[in-house]
């Protein structure tokens, strides 16, 4: 199949995505923040062929093989394939608790709307003429009003004794030998209003803290924002690429105080052990299905700055193996490293036995996978999951043997600062 491709008025992402709202399964992902690499690209995709809901590796690896074709030039890197999500959930062979929302939903778009905010371009992207026809049609439609973003009296499954006493657990495993690190994170939790709209929010959200790797995903009963700055794994040109956070300060309004915070966390070495440890499971999870010899850390614990704060970012890089599909590098990576901790297994099973229910869509993964071998996954950290009348914000960090429970309790807090003042009166 060769994709036809149309060009289309560029102009936002979330302005079309406005106009294809009462559309089944609408899909954004959005690069807000924008960067030359990290930040060019967005896509848009609505009223897909095919659904695959809580699928396997091999469903996935069918439906990506049966619709295989080569990347055309000149277009971003998304040109067709799967869309969706990975819950956390996804690699565990069975739950210990309730499922938040379905473990994984992926659709399979073969018309989608593709964006280079490099180039201020846009296509129609589509494996016919009488479906570009069809989306351009939508495109034209006039834009609804939208709802209220308001949701409060929001409950967390821990209190802030409770929390500093698992961090203090952890602490203790590290000690004892068990790991060397773990992500441990607190959920909020909240009903949702009548009149509550999760496209409001994400506009809001979107306004205020401008991400790399957000997504607005609404499939009925699920919808999820996310305003995530991680990307989980990239492979374009059958190179893999992850890029790990770990460390993070607070910005300050005062510029000299600010500067000064930049420094002071890439000078932290409990902030850098934490993110080296990551890099060193991460270049043995890409080591799987990378050539010999091709892995390597282009950026160790590198400063990238976001609207709310500063974060230690490292690249880890692969050439994929002859034969190695996207499906192996899923499975190779999920869930990422940085939010689960090393050793991984071992640091999922405490993560269990701490947290004390499931993650859902938080801690999971967001992205495309593409007929034409091309991937791009966050990980779905900033992450708001609207499911079964409720909805869902956690927010947590990786705990080492230099940690303080209470300083990791206010760090949660920070990490999700943003999306709860979107969700404000």
């Amino acid at each position: 199949m060769k994709p036809h491709v149309r060009d289309i008025l560029y102009m936002e992402p979330a302005a079309l995505a406005a106009r294809l709202r009462n559309e089944k399964n609408l899909t954004l992902l959005e690069s807000v923040m924008r960067h030359e690499h990290l930040g060019r690209y967005s896509f848009l995709a609505c009223n897909p062929a095919q659904t695959l809901k809580n699928a396997t590796l091999d469903e996935i690896r069918t439906c990506l093989e049966s619709h295989r074709f080569e990347t055309l030039s000149g277009l971003p890197p998304f040109q067709g394939g799967l869309a969706g999500y990975f819950s956390y959930e996804f690699s565990l062979k069975t739950a210990a608790y309730p499922a938040l929302c379905p473990d994984s939903i992926l659709h399979r778009y073969d018309t989608l709307i593709s964006f280079d905010h490099l180039q201020e371009k846009a296509w129609i992207v589509s494996s016919s003429e009488p479906e570009a026809d069809a989306l351009e049609n939508l495109l034209k439609r006039k834009v609804s009003p939208t709802g209220s973003c308001v949701i409060e009296n929001w409950q967390s499954n821990f209190s802030r004794t409770t929390y500093e006493q698992a961090v203090q657990k952890t602490i203790d495993y590290i000690l004892a030998g068990d790991i060397f690190q773990a992500n441990i994170t607190q959920c909020f939790s909240a009903a949702i209003p009548a009149s509550f709209d999760a496209f409001a929010f994400y506009r809001q959200l979107r306004d205020m803290n401008p991400a790399t790797f957000a997504a607005y995903l609404d499939y009925a009963d699920v919808q999820i924002v996310s305003s995530s700055p991680e990307r989980l794994i990239e492979v374009e040109n059958r190179v893999a690429e992850a890029r790990p956070i770990k460390g993070t300060r607070k910005r300050d309004g005062d510029e000299i105080r600010d500067a000064e915070l930049m420094v002071e966390l890439q000078a932290s070495r409990k902030d850098r052990a934490e993110n080296v440890m990551i890099v060193d499971l991460l270049r043995n999870d890409l080591s799987r299905i990378s050539k010999p010899g091709t892995v390597k850390v282009p950026v160790l614990c590198g400063l990238e700055t976001y609207a709310n704060v500063h974060h230690l970012v490292s690249v880890v890089q692969g050439d994929l193996k002859d034969g190695v599909d996207l499906v192996d590098v899923l499975d190779a990576v999920f869930p990422g490293g940085s939010i689960t901790g090393a050793p991984k297994i071992r640091a999922m099973e405490i993560i269990s036995e701490l947290e004390q229910q499931s993650r859902g869509v938080y801690c999971g993964a967001i992205g495309y996978l593409g007929f034409n071998g091309a991937c791009d996954l966050n990980i779905a950290i900033r992450t708001a999951l609207f499911s079964k009348h409720k909805a869902y914000v956690s927010g947590g960090g990786g705990i080492t043997a230099r940690s303080n429970p209470a300083a990791e309790y206010d760090e949660s807090l920070t990490k999700i600062k943003r999306l709860m003042e979107a969700f404000a009166p």
